[in-house]
């Protein structure tokens, strides 16, 4: 198969299902307010495996946003934030335990702001800097080096 092709139906593929896991924990009331649980934030690892994740997981936020009716800077910012996490997540993929560390850093440096410019959070942002960054530890480093671990033995997939 063309390695072009290959790429971008991989890059589908994840969006397709951080869309689905995103408003999977939209209907659950998870992936809004201070701490957010996204199971679809456990992608995040999937740099690890493969550079099709990237944009993956940058567009499968985007959507995610659109369809879950997130404000209009929620909808700019945060495939940014995940873009930039992912990308970084990519490059470190040699040390395992690194790879989650630039997604949950990137989401806790802008969600804050936006939570607080979109959504009028009157909270102080040490305080949500502090929530974001246990939500995205939470599905990240929890949920998603579990993922890490259970795909690992099956990276084959993404070859």
């Amino acid at each position: 198969m063309n390695k072009k092709v290959k790429f971008l139906c991989h890059a589908a593929i994840i969006a397709a299902i951080y869309v689905v896991l995103t408003f999977l924990a939209s209907v659950m009331g998870l992936s809004s307010g201070a701490i957010q649980v996204r199971f679809s934030e456990a992608l995040c690892i999937l740099p690890y495996f493969t550079a099709a994740a990237v944009p993956g997981v940058t567009v499968g936020c985007l959507l995610a946003n659109i369809v879950t009716g997130c404000a209009p800077l929620d909808i700019a910012l945060g495939p940014i934030a995940t873009f930039i996490g992912a990308l970084i997540a990519y490059f470190l993929r040699k040390h395992k335990w690194l790879v989650p560390l630039p997604s949950v850093l990137a989401n806790m440096a802008i969600v804050p702001y936006v939570l607080i410019k979109a959504y009028g959070a009157e909270d102080a942002y040490p305080f949500l800097l502090l929530t974001v960054g246990i939500g995205e530890v939470i599905s990240i480093y929890g949920l998603g080096m579990l993922l890490l671990f259970a795909l690992e033995k099956r990276k084959k997939i993404f070859a």
